[in-house]
């Protein structure tokens, strides 16, 4: 059977143009089910793996992007601190797309309209490879963080906690 080729998105030409190696791997969309664990399971790989991208306000920085695993939630006390805020809270959902160029269950913290201050949670240094959005859903960008974290410039720190 040919392989289906995959159409390139907008965040895999920069990881290309930036010679960072990543795969792209596909996955079966469930538009009633744009969860994470979802995700996981449709590539067969733990959630801890799969990171989610969340695109907060903070009260005194702006916009800020915080990149954590799956099965876990921002801590809003932490990701204010890290970013230098009193306070931050998550985006509504109808400012997303404006915001970022991006559809909820297609962010990546890869080629945003613009660049916001980046927060990956430390965990991702205990993987080989993660998993991100690879800008759209259905598509998923396989990639060491230490380049992720390279290319976004983004700050390591503990900003989530699992989810209860």
């Amino acid at each position: 059977m040919a392989k289906q080729k995959i159409e390139k998105t907008n965040a895999a030409r920069l990881l290309d143009r930036a010679k960072i190696a990543y795969e792209l791997i596909p996955y079966e969309v469930d538009e009633n089910n744009l969860a994470a664990n979802h995700v996981a399971e449709q590539l067969g790989e733990d959630i801890s793996t799969v990171f989610k991208t969340l695109i907060l306000r903070g009260d005194r920085t702006g916009h800020l992007v915080c990149v954590v695993p799956g099965d876990h939630e921002v801590d809003l006390k932490a990701a204010a601190k890290v970013s230098g805020n009193k306070k931050v809270e998550m985006i509504p959902m109808k400012e997303l797309l404006p915001t970022t160029g991006y559809i909820r269950g297609g962010c990546s913290p890869i080629g945003m309209k613009k660049r916001f201050p980046t927060y990956i949670h430390q965990s991702c240094m205990e993987h080989p490879f993660i998993y991100i959005s690879a800008g759209v859903r259905g598509l998923q960008i396989r990639v060491a963080p230490s380049d992720l974290i390279a290319y976004c410039t983004a700050q390591v720190a503990q900003i989530s906690q699992p989810m209860e």
